[in-house]
């Protein structure tokens, strides 16, 4: 997208970090619809719960490596084996519950593309198929969750996923584009399509 204007600054999440930026600018608020990225986007959020998004971004390449590039088939078929190596690499946050769940989250997921025939017509359900456009002035009016954010939750917790909790799902949902929570003043805000 190269840099934005000048009199148009980004959200100040973004900070000065180039890896920040580029998140920023190309992938924060844009709707995905595409199973894989989901998935990535979910495992990924999930590893992050108690960090960062940032130690996340810096991982994030080791992750695709180490997790076969987000395939959620072969990552739900891991074996204790595979987790213990899994837990000896520096290149992902090395927690025994987030590297678990990562294995139990890409089953109940398959169950999820199974009955509905894809995870994107689960989850877009949840907003009626459209983003939540919203117009805030100041990152301090950003919420940390949602009612539909808590709807979510509730509804992957029940159907078996792990480090899913209300404020994950909201960062899910702004990470995969179901909400634009660019603030008024960021170059971004009103030029993300809404599909």
């Amino acid at each position: 997208m190269g840099a934005p204007p000048v009199d148009k600054p980004r959200c100040s999440w973004a900070g000065d970090d180039p890896l920040y930026q580029a998140y920023h600018d190309d992938e924060w608020g844009v709707p995905v619809h595409d199973d894989g990225v989901l998935f990535e986007f979910l495992l990924l959020e999930g590893a992050q719960a108690g960090l960062s998004w940032i130690t996340i971004l810096r991982k994030r390449q080791n992750y695709r490596r180490l997790f076969d590039g987000f395939d959620a088939e072969r990552i739900a078929r891991y074996d204790d084996a595979k987790i213990a190596t899994l837990l000896t690499d520096p290149g992902i946050v090395r927690n025994r519950l987030k590297v678990h769940s990562a294995v139990s989250n890409a089953q109940a997921f398959l169950a999820v593309c199974q009955e509905r025939g894809s995870f994107d017509a689960f989850l877009w359900d949840f907003v009626e198929g459209q983003p939540i456009k919203n117009h805030w002035t100041r990152m301090d009016q950003v919420p940390a969750t949602t009612p539909v954010s808590d709807r979510l939750s509730k509804e992957l917790k029940k159907r078996g996923f792990r480090f899913v909790g209300s404020t994950i799902c909201y960062a899910y949902m702004q990470a995969v584009g179901m909400v634009d929570d660019h603030i008024t003043g960021c170059f971004r805000h009103g030029q993300i399509a809404t599909r």
